[in-house]
């Protein structure tokens, strides 16, 4: 049977359709890069089973929650990354230094898979690379400044794809609205919820490796109050 490695390695090869198509690109977006990293490495796994039985209850992928004291997206909850720096070699370079200064995470220890197509964020004038990669060997992750982030946690995949966790967040400003997916994750630091970029580009990976289970698209979940 096809591991979830070996989807992950298939979702990365090039050619393949945008993750998210139809995205607006703002002129002069700066470039940037996002480390979606999955494994098999938290000591909590997942008390339910996925509907797919290639999501084990031990699979997960490495999140933090920025701190509240941030002028941009406080409290919000994201994958560790940032803006590519000059003296970066590639989006990749660049997704595994912000990774290892937000989290701690050794990158000798991390198998890159491959990039996803840049994904435009049009608000924020940024062109973001994703970076999907697996745990080659286990290394230690933690909140390394409190400045930057409030927690640092690996989310089980069961646990984000239980319909239970699932939901939409709803902008609604000037007579207009906007809607799009979010999941809630219970960690040791409390209940997050992961909505805009972040949560839509789980949501396209998931939907990619047919992973996603049924869930109800109309039920809304409260904005976290830091924003």
């Amino acid at each position: 049977m096809v591991t979830a490695r070996q989807q992950l390695s298939a979702l990365v090869r090039p050619g393949g359709a945008p993750l998210v198509p139809d995205m607006p690109t703002a002129e002069s977006s700066r470039r940037a890069a996002v480390l979606i990293l999955f494994g098999a490495l938290d000591h909590v796994p997942s008390d339910r089973d996925a509907t797919d039985t290639r999501v084990g209850r031990d699979l997960d992928v490495l999140l933090l929650a920025r701190a509240t004291t941030l002028r941009a997206h406080p409290g919000e909850v994201a994958f560790p990354g940032g803006r590519i720096d000059p003296g970066d070699a590639d989006p990749t370079a660049a997704a595994l230094r912000e990774a290892q200064e937000e989290t701690g995470l050794d990158p000798d220890g991390v198998e890159v898979l491959g990039t996803l197509d840049p994904v435009p964020l049009a608000f924020s004038r940024h062109l973001v690379t994703p970076v999907i990669g697996w745990w080659r060997s286990a290394s230690p992750v933690r909140v390394v400044d409190e400045a930057e982030s409030a927690a640092v946690f690996r989310a089980p995949v069961a646990d984000l794809l239980d319909p239970a966790h699932r939901g939409v967040t709803v902008v609604r400003r000037g007579g207009q609205e906007w809607r799009g997916p979010a999941f809630t994750v219970d960690t040791v630091s409390g209940t997050h919820t992961v909505w805009g970029f972040t949560a839509m580009l789980l949501d396209a990976v998931f939907d990619r490796l047919a992973w996603t289970e049924p869930w109800d698209r109309q039920r809304e979940v409260p904005l976290p109050v830091a924003r």
